[in-house]
């Protein structure tokens, strides 16, 4: 992390009264569940699209 990025943590940690490394576990842990939501919804529409090809082929005539 940059010295600016450090800082800026640093405050936000004090304004919350959280350690920086807490603040940056629940951030890690808030990305990876949106990975993980957003490779389902991908999943999900494939799937869908696979389902319904012949009706979204005639849709789009």
């Amino acid at each position: 992390m940059s010295d600016e990025q450090t800082e800026a943590l640093r405050k936000r940690a004090d304004e919350e009264g959280r350690s920086m490394q807490q603040i940056v576990l629940s951030a890690l842990e808030e990305y990876l569940a949106r990975r993980s939501d957003d490779e389902e919804v991908h999943r999900l529409g494939v799937k869908s699209v696979e389902r319904w090809r012949t009706v979204l082929d005639r849709l789009g005539q």
